[in-house]
């Protein structure tokens, strides 16, 4: 009876574990991973992404290439679609999940789409790839790879 218990126990435990988005957790970038076709990658950048209802709330610090501070803030829907920029250069910001580890997160100004950012999140979950592509606040042309490791 005792084991019965038990394994009723984890399984009650398990979809609770399922249940949080993968991607929630502090990732710090791991400068010397990154590989850039365009522009130059962030000297420094830490992002946070928590869950809260049906949203992912993401805080983003950091320190440019040219040694200037950044931040950004957002909140973007779990399962994708229009997000609310809280603090950001952009004035608009939308996702959508391409797979159980993979999500597209796009910024827009004036309506036009600027710069997007396909995140890839490893097997192993302890590493987030951000392909980006578009044009940085600045409106320089920024392509390449920043290596996000968790926290």
């Amino acid at each position: 009876m005792r084991p019965a218990r038990i394994a009723l126990a984890i399984c009650g435990l398990v979809p609770g574990l399922w249940g949080a988005d993968p991607f929630v957790g502090t990732w710090k970038l791991n400068p010397a991973r990154c590989a850039y076709t365009a522009g130059q990658p962030m000297k420094e950048q830490t992002i946070t992404i928590t869950e809260s209802g049906s949203d992912l709330e993401v805080q983003v610090q950091g320190i440019s290439a040219s040694g200037e501070p950044t931040r950004s803030h957002y909140t973007v829907p779990v399962a994708g679609g229009e997000g609310k920029i809280i603090q950001s250069t952009y004035e608009a910001v939308s996702a959508k999940r391409l797979g159980a580890k993979e999500r597209q997160t796009n910024f827009s100004q004036g309506g036009k789409l600027v710069f997007s950012v396909r995140t890839v999140l490893s097997v192993d979950g302890k590493t987030l790839s951000a392909h980006v592509k578009g044009t940085d606040p600045a409106g320089k042309s920024v392509a390449g790879v920043s290596v996000f490791d968790r926290q």
